[in-house]
């Protein structure tokens, strides 16, 4: 049964007409409502998502897609992929296997005969699988080190790499880059590769067929030379935190021409990426101009989201560095209480998969920015973020093994009392 995101968002709309009048007397979560693991429910509970969080949020989805004679919802396109429900359809007998379901620990079927050969190449004679000796030496590098520990922790781990340099650096580069990565992400405790960060955004790209191209080459060089790993790629869409506020939509997109929608989501649909990160940097004051705050353009950003099923392609996650300082982040705890309900729990609530923070880097000048004071020492924010537990397995961080702030064992051990989940740079 193919699905069909007009007819879907069709069938929103006409819930979401019939339902405002009603949901416009809701008052706050009350004791019975439905809840979610991230805001008090237990994690073996009932997991439920609004389509909007408020009312108005929801006016103004309806009122993105039905202005203009409803213009958005009929030029909507079908998902590029869809199922076929072999009880009301003929369905084809042709294809691999003998059609009998397997589980896990079941006798193959007569005759399978296992496939060892190395994958095919993109250009003959070229090696892109890497070798046990590669996956032995990258294990012995600081980045392996790193994985290393962190999977004793019990934490899932990417791999965050940089290839759009080496992308533009010409094919021999680029593949050397990928098969570095591929031998790291063939770690033990490894699920995926982070292959790229500020896509779009910081000009390495000029093109929106640039970009793509890049995508779809990393993409493709990444699932031969590291099968079964995810993919994610970081960004940012600076249109989603407008709204319905058809100004700042314009302004957003004639200064950031290939963070438009229209640019990111071929990357969503074509395999590209299976992860995407939201940067939640521009929310902070980028939107002031309209009048809208920072909990209005995040509210608007997930908004988006939902209203175009893109948390149904990939997932997607939120990125925030605005809970370190300089040397230590200069948070109370009354404020911390504040800043990690708005950063953290409200994404979460509102469509975010995970919120990645940053919690130690330096700057251009070499200063260090930290949520801890020196030598892992806590602070009331990181405090804060240790009684987070309930939305800790939702909570992920950056870890870069080339400058730790104790070393790589000691600071992975300390970020694991709080995230599930870590991206080693390598």
């Amino acid at each position: 049964m193919r699905i069909r995101r007009a007819i879907a968002l069709s069938a929103v709309l006409t819930g979401l007409a019939v339902s405002l009048p009603a949901a416009s007397a809701f008052s706050e979560d009350g004791a019975d409502d439905c809840k979610n693991y991230s805001n008090g429910g237990p994690q073996s509970g009932p997991q439920c998502f609004w389509m909007a969080p408020t009312p108005q949020d929801a006016l103004d989805i309806v009122r993105f897609w039905a202005k203009d004679d409803s213009a958005n919802l009929r030029g909507a396109e079908e998902y590029p992929i869809g199922w076929i429900d072999c009880t009301v359809e003929q369905c084809s007998t042709e294809g691999e296997g003998d059609g009998e379901a397997r589980g896990e620990g079941d006798p193959a079927p007569e005759g399978f005969v296992e496939d060892t050969a190395p994958p095919t190449c993109p250009t003959a004679g070229e090696q892109c699988s890497v070798s046990p000796e590669e996956i032995a030496a990258a294990a012995r590098t600081a980045a392996g080190q790193a994985v290393a520990a962190a999977a004793a922790s019990g934490m899932r781990v990417w791999i965050d790499t940089e290839l759009l340099d080496d992308y533009k650096g010409g094919a021999a580069a680029f593949a050397a880059a990928v098969k570095q990565v591929a031998a790291l992400a063939a770690q033990p405790g490894v699920v995926g590769v982070r292959y790229t960060s500020q896509l779009g955004y910081n000009g390495a790209v000029k093109t929106p067929e640039e970009m793509t191209a890049f995508a779809t080459a990393a993409a493709s060089a990444l699932r031969q030379a590291a099968p079964g790993k995810k993919l994610g790629v970081h960004t940012v869409v600076p249109a989603f935190g407008c709204g319905a506020s058809d100004a700042c939509t314009a302004e957003m997109d004639k200064k950031y021409p290939l963070l438009t929608p229209q640019h990111i989501e071929p990357l969503l649909t074509t395999g590209a990426v299976d992860q995407l990160v939201l940067d939640s940097g521009l929310l902070q004051t980028a939107y002031s101009p309209w009048k809208i705050t920072l909990q209005q353009a995040q509210r608007n950003q997930w908004s988006k989201v939902k209203a175009l099923a893109w948390d149904t392609l990939v997932q997607i996650g939120a990125e925030d560095a605005g809970l370190a300082g300089k040397d230590a982040s200069p948070l109370t705890a009354a404020q911390a209480a504040t800043v990690t309900q708005q950063r953290i729990a409200s994404p979460l609530k509102d469509g975010a998969a995970t919120v990645n923070l940053w919690t130690r880097w330096q700057d251009g000048q070499g200063a260090t920015y930290r949520v801890m004071k020196s030598g892992l020492a806590a602070t009331p924010t990181w405090e804060q973020l240790d009684k987070l537990e309930p939305l800790q397995r939702r909570l992920s961080t950056i870890f870069d093994p080339a400058s730790p702030e104790v070393g790589i064992a000691q600071d992975v051990k300390k970020l694991s009392e709080v995230f599930s989940q870590i991206y080693v740079t390598g």
